[in-house]
C-alpha cells in the first residue's frame, strides 16, 4: 500500500473508531433506536469508503503490475482475488 493511501486510511479508521465508541455510548445511554441505527449506517458507509480506497490502490498497483508483467498466471491470480473480494463485499 502506498504511503499516502496508508496515511489516509489510518486517518479514516481512527475517525471510525471514534464513531464506534460513540455508538457504544449511545447504546449504554439507551438512546433512541433509530438514532443508533442511523449512526451504524454512517459507520458502515465510512468503512466502505476505506475499503474502496484500499481496493483502488490495489488495482492501480498490484493488478496493474500483474498485467504489465506479462505473467499470465499472476494476471489470472490477481483478477480472481479481486473478483472474490468484490463478491464478498456485496454480502
Amino acid at each position: 500500500m502506498r504511503d499516502e493511501v496508508k496515511t489516509s486510511c489510518l486517518k479514516r479508521l481512527k475517525r471510525i473508531e471514534g464513531q464506534i465508541r460513540g455508538l457504544a455510548a449511545m447504546v449504554e445511554d439507551d438512546r433512541y433506536c433509530i438514532d443508533v441505527v442511523t449512526q451504524i449506517a454512517a459507520a458502515r458507509a465510512a468503512l466502505r469508503r476505506v475499503e474502496e480506497e484500499v481496493l483502488r490502490d490495489h488495482v492501480a498497483h498490484c493488478v496493474e503490475h500483474a498485467i504489465s508483467s506479462g505473467d499470465k498466471a499472476d494476471q489470472r491470480r490477481k483478477i480472481a482475488e479481486l473478483m472474490d473480494v468484490i463478491g464478498r463485499a456485496d454480502r
